[in-house]
């Protein structure tokens, strides 16, 4: 794979098949996708321009400047009588060489997105991110406000490239009558669909603290059920040891 960046972009070539679908129709399909990391966290998706249905693009004249892209011309995506307005983007002169024959569509624009034969969420999973669940015996205590909501000798270790450890705990091991459900729930490339609980200490109910999968990715299965808190906001003891709590966007 060739790489190749600018700035804090960066560009790597693909090999999964990749495609898009917009009002029912493939949109754009190819086995040579463009990995785009316009972000730290993961990346994005761009189309060698003969792999998008060119018919269906239609330019609006408008352009989007980036300071590592360049000058990128704006497209709306219309099927029939559906419309992705501003939801392709091209960059023609751009001083990212790999991008000048390559389409970018807006990801949360789109229907659907496959890798090969396999539906995927939320954005494109990162070839360079790992994920291990693993069985321990370890003991992991949870406290919130100096109450103890969770204490397990069998968590499950999640291991995730580039996040702190997350202790998945059996739900006998945590005090689920201080749990309660939220609103809230969040959308995961590698787990799944997460449900969130807010917990109860003392007086205060604390929200969004922590959550579960259900259902999660056939990848990930080994936490199914299985509760973990926001080590960011909580005091975590391991083995009897408090460990510092770990500093990210996630806090």
């Amino acid at each position: 794979m060739s790489t190749e960046s600018r700035g804090r972009v960066r560009t790597e070539r693909g090999a999964k098949r990749v495609r898009a679908v917009f009002a029912g129709k493939v949109v754009a399909d190819t086995t040579r996708p463009l990995l785009v990391w316009e972000v730290p966290y993961y990346p994005t998706y761009y189309f060698p321009r003969e792999d998008v249905r060119a018919e269906l693009i239609v330019p609006t004249g408008q352009t989007r400047r980036s300071p590592s892209r360049g000058e990128g011309r704006v497209s709306t995506l219309r099927v029939g009588e559906r419309e992705a307005i501003d939801a392709v983007t091209d960059y023609p002169e751009s001083p990212l060489d790999e991008l000048r024959d390559h389409v970018r569509l807006d990801w949360d624009a789109m229907d659907a997105w496959f890798e090969e034969d396999e539906e995927v969420y939320v954005h494109p999973r990162d070839p360079h991110t790992r994920i291990d669940i693993l069985p321990s015996s370890r003991h992991v205590r949870i406290e919130v406000n100096g109450v103890t909501v969770a204490d397990s000798r069998s968590p499950k270790l999640l291991f995730e490239t580039g996040l702190p450890t997350r202790y998945y705990l059996p739900k006998v091991d945590v005090r689920l009558d201080l749990l309660e459900p939220s609103d809230r729930v969040t959308r995961c490339p590698y787990k799944g669909d997460t449900q969130y609980f807010s917990v109860r200490a003392g007086d205060e109910l604390v929200p969004d603290l922590a959550w579960t999968y259900r259902t999660p990715l056939p990848e990930s299965e080994r936490i199914a059920g299985l509760i973990a808190f926001t080590d960011e906001l909580v005091d975590v003891y391991v083995d009897g040891k408090l460990q510092e709590r770990p500093k990210t966007k996630f806090a």
